[in-house]
């Protein structure tokens, strides 16, 4: 297994800034954060998702990428990945990411999935995003790029069953799926490893965050509520050790981007701690 940084955990790191820290900190490859920076928003302090310096702007001509693509190289490092913000259905955007993609190199990209409030119900929006998936499969063969759904709280593909119903029909090389436990612990769990063995081929990458929960207010019939909100990669209620060895045990041997949102580090302290953590692990197991 090897590791990866989406940067949208750089958020005040140049493409060069972070392609160098990545460097640094023994990290194989770069997931790049596929999102326009509003010009009301860029003067703002960077932040996750709202002025991030280290973004594509799907706008880009050919000549403003080539510095995402030098800045990978002159470090050694592989575009892996081109990670948008897409909505099902939208076809036209998601064959300009594909584009995107393989100027880069990169050989993934995330698509839309509809999310869940309970305003729609769930088998429109499945039908929904079947139907996209059906466009977005010919336009990765088109392409020759991956395209993965993410699991993902708050979505129709929340657990490793969800997203798996979504994407069984489709061809492995063509359409897998985004594991991210962090995010099943918001929503979605289901045992890791009985997860990564019901997606087999298609497991196609894996994003490393962790999460926790906590008591907040009483609701207004007394009972407790909770909330959940992000943890440092090893204190929350991941155990990464072990989801590591399922992985292992799988077969899997592709990459684990970093997504720490908990904003215990710096951008730089964050690619170091997270390579020399996850390495420790990899080395014991």
């Amino acid at each position: 297994m090897k590791l990866s940084v989406f940067t949208v955990v750089t958020p005040d790191l140049t493409p060069e800034e972070l392609a160098a820290a990545a460097k640094e900190a023994g990290i194989d490859g770069i997931e790049w954060r596929f999102k326009e920076v509003p010009a009301e928003l860029k003067d703002e302090k960077p932040s996750f998702w709202r002025n991030n310096l280290c973004s594509i702007d799907p706008a880009s001509s050919d000549a403003e990428l080539e510095k995402f693509i030098q800045a990978a190289q002159a470090n050694g490092l592989k575009a892996i990945s081109v990670t948008p913000y897409l909505q099902a259905g939208d076809l036209a955007g998601t064959e300009r990411v594909l584009q995107v993609a393989r100027k880069l190199g990169a050989g993934m990209i995330r698509v839309g999935v509809p999310a869940y409030d309970g305003t729609k119900n769930f088998n429109e929006l499945f039908e929904l995003e079947v139907q996209y998936l059906e466009g977005v499969e010919k336009l990765a063969k088109q392409y020759g790029v991956k395209c993965l759904v993410e699991t993902h709280h708050n979505t129709i593909a929340a657990s490793a069953s969800a997203a798996y119903r979504l994407v069984s029909k489709f061809d492995p090389n063509h359409i897998g799926v985004l594991f991210d436990p962090g995010n099943m612990v918001h929503e979605g769990y289901e045992n890791f490893r009985m997860g990564m063995e019901l997606l087999g081929p298609y497991l196609a990458h894996v994003h490393i965050k962790n999460t926790g929960w906590k008591k907040t207010e009483t609701r207004e019939d007394g009972s407790q509520a909770w909330t959940s909100y992000w943890e440092p990669n090893l204190e929350g209620v991941v155990n990464w050790k072990q989801v590591l060895k399922d992985l292992k045990a799988v077969g899997y041997d592709g990459y684990l981007g970093v997504e720490d949102f908990s904003g215990k580090y710096s951008s730089k302290e964050l690619l170091l701690q997270y390579g020399k953590e996850v390495r420790a692990i990899l080395a014991a197991i």
